[in-house]
């Protein structure tokens, strides 16, 4: 049995942050990973882009992954790679945890445990596209992971279904390496990637993007050979008579992304209905007294510096760990399609807390209300909301004068 102070389960961007930050509280660290290498998805990210808000620079995915890879190695944190954890209980207050990795079975002991592992992309079923099941149909992280890290190249003609931002970076690699892009179709009447991302990887390379669309058949026996595309009405149904066969030899999807939680609810940790990710409170801490969470585990976040900054502070609160106290739940008001924390724990500090909320939809300008028993106490103008855009803000609730029986809400009101 190893024993830990905190133990991080994923080596991916929020692992590595979180692990850094609860070594300089003074905790004993350890890092379980189920790949070869540290990193997590920025290894396959070759783009550049990350990085402006934590460094101050623009740097490309394993550049940024490698300067917490390095920092990691330079403390006496203790990494598992090639480790995959099968299941977790909670014995009395520390978590044992069993893993499997190159030596055989092995179990480790922590008084508290973050998770950081990441998400997963919806497959072609999960968006219940009809057809056989042909070679060629791909999610956008595995295509990625063909071309940058394997230096494959999947396709020559292909359709991106999704305008989610690996969906868009792909279709700009794909026509760099020599592939045809033949189009993105996206089913939502509006993109759902960041602004940025449109223009750089569709617009600069004429690649059209078509709204309101979506693939409807898949055609193949051994390898892909065409796909089906239909136009779709406000309720997201195809519309007869407009379908659009299109030859191509692969389909490449970008439709959405789940938070990989398996093991936090096995310990049975509240998940959120909207962020898909553990219900917590400012520190990040779950349902469950010990267990945080960090990163796209918690809440899909499209920056890289956010999933940082979040892990960061879920490293030194599962270093630190305060008790608990009574909570006051921030309910969720118009407007507002997601956010975090989903409550305010008042036996901690609360003075400083990180807020992170999406837009339900898109508003050339919104304003952020808190409200405190039906009294607006808290209030910021926002302009160019779109819901894939995540916006953050800084929040002192300690002002508010929470009890444990005030009823605290939040909405975005669209101006």
């Amino acid at each position: 049995m190893k024993e830990y102070d905190v133990i991080v389960i994923g080596g991916g961007p929020a692992g590595l942050a979180a692990a850094e930050s609860a070594h300089n509280k003074g905790a004993h660290v350890a890092v379980l990973e189920r790949e070869a290498r540290l990193g997590g998805i920025l290894k396959q990210c070759v783009h550049d882009g990350f990085g402006l808000i934590r460094f101050g620079e623009k740097l490309a995915g394993p550049e940024y992954a490698e300067r917490y890879i390095d920092t990691v190695k330079s403390l006496d944190i203790d990494t598992y790679t090639l480790t995959f954890v099968t299941r977790m209980r909670r014995n009395g207050n520390v978590f044992d945890i069993d893993c499997v990795g190159r030596d055989g079975m092995s179990k480790f002991r922590a008084k508290a445990v973050v998770l950081a592992t990441g998400c997963r992309e919806r497959t072609a079923k999960q968006v219940l596209i009809q057809g056989t099941r042909p070679a060629g149909v791909f999610t956008a992280g595995t295509a990625q992971n063909y071309v940058n890290l394997m230096g494959k190249l999947p396709a020559k003609k292909c359709v991106i279904l999704g305008s989610g931002d690996i969906g868009l970076i792909m279709a700009r690699r794909l026509t760099l390496e020599g592939a045809e892009v033949e189009g993105v179709y996206e089913v939502k009447p509006e993109p759902s990637g960041l602004t940025r991302n449109i223009h750089q990887c569709l617009h600069d390379f004429d690649i059209p993007l078509h709204l309101s669309h979506t693939v409807t058949r898949v055609f193949g026996a051994d390898r892909l050979t065409a796909v089906e595309v239909a136009q779709v009405d406000d309720k997201m149904k195809p519309v007869k008579g407009t379908e659009r066969i299109i030859e191509c030899d692969a389909l490449i999807l970008s439709v959405g992304l789940i938070p990989e939680n398996e093991l936090a609810e096995s310990l049975g940790v509240k998940i959120n209905p909207f962020t898909k990710g553990p219900d917590c409170d400012q520190t990040y801490m779950s349902s469950v007294e010990g267990v945080f969470s960090a990163g796209n585990a918690l809440n899909v976040f499209d920056l890289v510096d956010y999933v940082s900054e979040c892990a960061a502070d879920a490293g030194a609160a599962a270093a630190e760990r305060k008790s608990s106290g009574e909570c006051v739940r921030i309910e969720r008001g118009k407007g507002l399609l997601s956010f975090v924390p989903h409550r305010i724990d008042l036996a901690k500090p609360c003075d400083r807390v990180v807020f992170f909320f999406r837009s339900v939809k898109d508003m050339d300008k919104g304003t952020l209300k808190i409200s405190v028993d039906g009294r607006e106490m808290y209030k910021k103008k926002f302009a160019f909301l779109r819901p894939p855009e995540m916006q953050r803000v800084e929040i002192d609730f300690s002002a508010f004068g929470l009890k444990t029986d005030s009823a605290v809400s939040v909405e975005l009101e669209e101006n």
